[in-house]
């Protein structure tokens, strides 16, 4: 089964971006930095998401984003899906932090279960033909809206959404231009997608982890 290894931001100061991401939401394989190349302006068609088991573990992960530098785009609340909130990270990424659960079990954490991609994409079922052609196999999806690959062990996993709808959910303009300062760092081969977006076999940039050794050595 296609797995997601890690993802590559693209930033304008990876050690800020580092601390943010570790003080924040305690980050480290899953994600990976590097200098921004390309410019880029408005939406960039995708935002990450941290799943987690209830409100309590929202608020305490929007909170500590928030006090880590982060802006609310909207603020934590419940829906009839569950409870959630969206912020946006100093270097530009949106956040999506979300629980089906509306009522808590046990006292709050920090801890989340799943790292999701949201791809906003122009048309769902093409872009979904595209990476069924490439390897990934379909796991849930609802009509030309939104759907959902399994990704197995890996630890992203990855969802398509019509880009418009993403912004909405996002709190923010669907407009936007230039680079999606994303890499994709996965097994299914080195492409580029039809929206753009950017699949690499062995990202070459450093793990958060990595940043961190770097940032101790000087």
């Amino acid at each position: 089964m296609a797995t997601i290894a890690s993802l590559t931001l693209e930033v304008a100061d990876t050690e800020a971006a580092h601390r943010f991401y570790t003080t924040a939401f305690g980050l480290d394989t899953q994600l990976r930095l590097r200098p921004a190349q390309a410019p880029t302006s408005g939406f960039r068609g995708f935002t990450l998401s941290l799943v987690v088991s209830q409100p309590a573990d929202v608020n305490a992960l929007v909170d500590a984003a928030v006090a880590a530098g982060a802006t609310t785009l909207k603020p934590a609340a419940k829906s009839l899906w569950g409870y959630g909130g969206v912020v946006q990270a100093p270097d530009g990424t949106i956040w999506q932090i979300a629980s089906s659960s509306k009522k808590d079990t046990g006292p709050a954490t920090r801890a989340f279960d799943e790292l999701v991609l949201l791809l906003g994409v122009e048309d769902v079922t093409a872009s979904k033909r595209f990476y069924v052609d490439r390897g990934l196999t379909v796991a849930k999806g609802f009509g030309s809206k939104y759907v959902e690959f399994a990704t197995g062990t890996g630890p992203v996993k990855l969802a398509l959404y019509k880009r418009r709808g993403l912004a909405k959910v996002a709190g923010v303009s669907p407009e936007g231009t230039g680079s999606h300062c994303l890499a994709v760092g996965g097994d299914i081969g080195s492409f580029t997608d039809r929206d753009g977006f950017v699949w690499e076999d062995a990202p070459a940039a450093p793990t958060l982890a990595q940043i961190a050794e770097g940032i101790e050595t000087k």
